[in-house]
């Protein structure tokens, strides 16, 4: 009787021991398929970051500076600065605005017109379009990325941020992009020209 209760305290003890190891192998099997999860997650939902944004962007006032901020946040899904639900450390100073001019040969290339040189507002803009649609500051398409703001006069990649501290992902965001035509970029009828 006390040898079949050593064996059974034996055998208790080595079916803890692979219950551990079984129970550790699988906790990393999950958090390893909830960080892909959110990497695709990550990568379908920037895209439609920046196409909210440019949508939005193509029809708001770009001149005024709480309009695009504004944009920037409902593009994250959110009413106030903050971290897009679900994607640290991607947040609204993560969407970059721009606006596009088509120039060359009848509007063969599109080039970012710098913030300097956007015309004074958005009736002027208008005009500009109307005088010579493929001019340098005719506004004719809006850009929105999703680019580090550390990098203010470039766009570089976001590293990617995982859930799990114990499991490194050396991965960068893609700058994922959205083209869309400009619209009335807040004109309204009867507006006035600007100064």
């Amino acid at each position: 009787m006390a040898s079949t209760l050593k064996h059974r305290h034996a055998g208790c003890g080595s079916v803890t021991a692979e219950f551990s190891l079984i129970l550790v192998a699988f906790l990393m099997l999950v958090c390893g398929i909830l960080e892909v999860a959110r990497i695709i997650y990550l990568f379908n939902t920037l895209q439609v970051v920046t196409l909210r944004a440019a949508t939005q962007a193509a029809q708001r006032n770009f001149r005024d500076a709480a309009d695009m901020d504004a944009v920037r946040r409902h593009a994250v899904f959110r009413d106030t600065p903050g971290v897009l639900p679900l994607g640290a450390p991607v947040s609204d100073s993560h969407v970059r605005i721009e606006y596009l001019a088509l120039a060359g040969s009848a509007g063969a290339m599109m080039t970012v017109i710098a913030p300097s040189a956007l015309p004074s507002c958005p009736v002027s803009n208008k005009l500009n379009c109307m005088k010579d649609p493929y001019g340098p500051s005719c506004i004719r398409l809006v850009q929105a990325r999703i680019c580090d703001p550390a990098y203010a006069d470039s766009c570089h990649g976001v590293p990617y941020q995982g859930l799990f501290s114990f499991i490194r992902i050396p991965l960068t965001l893609p700058m994922a992009t959205a083209i869309v035509p400009a619209e009335a970029l807040g004109v309204r009828p009867g507006d006035p020209a600007c100064p």
